[in-house]
């Protein structure tokens, strides 16, 4: 959630209530439907019960970072959970249909921007965390660690074939970590308050009187369906589709790069929700009062479904795609010559007299 945000529940409640959305527990949903929606040929090392509830923890890691004042790290991990597409067209026209895959030539790109019009970007000495007129990095997050992912189940196949066991332990607390960090954001970018200025209550011109309450980011990351009674368990996992390889236009996505655009098209498919979401709240039907009340349930259902399966279909993609880190495989190979070859010295040499000169 954006350092922006009112706090969600406390964590130490959220073991003792219903599944919610995308608060600490509705986190911890998003990972472990998406490690269900896993196929039989994922490693089953990374989804037996120790590694499923260190995948669940890891989904809450990036909001407990939030929970520091020191302004770098704000500065750093807020930007990483929201991606404003409004900020597209208020402040970065031109870069609308050309966006780069690249986290800091997309910087480069904005600072650019920012240079030939600086009036539209005064300063604000309110901005302490440094983060105002930036639209946020949640699709360079998520991407980034689909191929740090990638490479970690690249090595993971070279210790799994030459390495100790101790390699092939850490090389699998590796992965169980980028899957779980990496999970929090794609249950981000599925909540569409995440991907509007609109996050907590309408803002700038609003004919349509819309609710700009503070509290409705909160209300639908947790407080509804806490209200109406939870997310239900089974039914979620029934509405789950076994991951699959993630496709472009009908293709096989071949690079991080291609991951990227169906990280976007995600994004921006959750966008259009924003403004229905305002209306529902508007006219009751996210109230949680009565049946009109409850029709906003399968909605926020549905969005944390959405979630699991993308990010089931993102692991699943790095796992399938990751090619065998070969430098790494070289190394090994030489550690074990030169392992062997001082073995077979200590083996070949004779050894010495213990008979003191006075016996020969």
């Amino acid at each position: 959630m954006k350092s922006r945000f009112l706090a969600p529940l406390l964590l130490a409640l959220a073991a003792v209530l219903p599944l919610r959305a995308w608060d600490y527990e509705g986190h911890r949903t998003v990972n472990l439907l998406a490690l269900d929606s896993l196929p039989a040929g994922f490693p089953a090392a990374l989804r037996d019960a120790a590694a499923r509830e260190r995948v669940a923890f890891l989904a809450g890691e990036p909001d407990r970072w939030r929970n520091t004042n020191d302004r770098p790290l704000r500065h750093f991990n807020g930007l990483d959970h929201y991606f404003d597409m409004e900020y597209l067209t208020d402040y970065y026209a031109p870069l609308a249909t050309s966006l780069s895959p690249f986290r800091y030539e997309f910087t480069a790109q904005m600072a650019a921007v920012r240079a030939k019009s600086p009036e539209k970007f005064p300063a604000d000495e309110k901005d302490n965390d440094r983060i105002k007129y930036l639209p946020g990095f949640l699709p360079w997050a998520i991407v980034e660690n689909y191929a740090k992912l990638k490479s970690g189940f690249s090595y993971l196949k070279v210790y799994e074939e030459m390495g100790t066991p101790e390699e092939v332990a850490q090389a699998r607390q590796n992965i169980l970590y980028i899957m779980g960090t990496m999970g929090h954001y794609v249950g981000d970018a599925s909540q569409p308050l995440h991907t509007t200025k609109h996050f907590n209550g309408w803002v700038g011109a609003n004919p349509k009187d819309y609710a700009t309450n503070k509290t409705f980011h909160s209300w639908i990351d947790g407080g509804y369906l806490r209200k109406v009674g939870g997310l239900k368990d089974a039914e979620l996992r029934a509405k789950l589709r076994p991951a699959a390889p993630l496709a472009l236009d009908g293709a096989a996505v071949r690079d991080a790069e291609e991951v990227f655009k169906v990280v976007m098209r995600f994004i921006a498919d959750q966008h259009k929700l924003v403004e229905p979401l305002y209306e529902m709240n508007k006219d009751g039907r996210l109230s949680g009062n009565g049946e009109k009340g409850m029709e906003g349930f399968p909605v926020l259902s549905r969005q944390i479904n959405l979630a699991a399966q993308l990010l089931g279909d993102l692991w699943l993609t790095a796992y399938q795609s990751a090619p065998v880190d070969n430098f790494l495989k070289n190394q090994l190979a030489t550690r074990k010559l030169q392992a062997e070859a001082k073995g077979e010295g200590k083996s070949d040499a004779k050894p010495k007299s213990t008979k003191k000169k006075s016996e020969k």
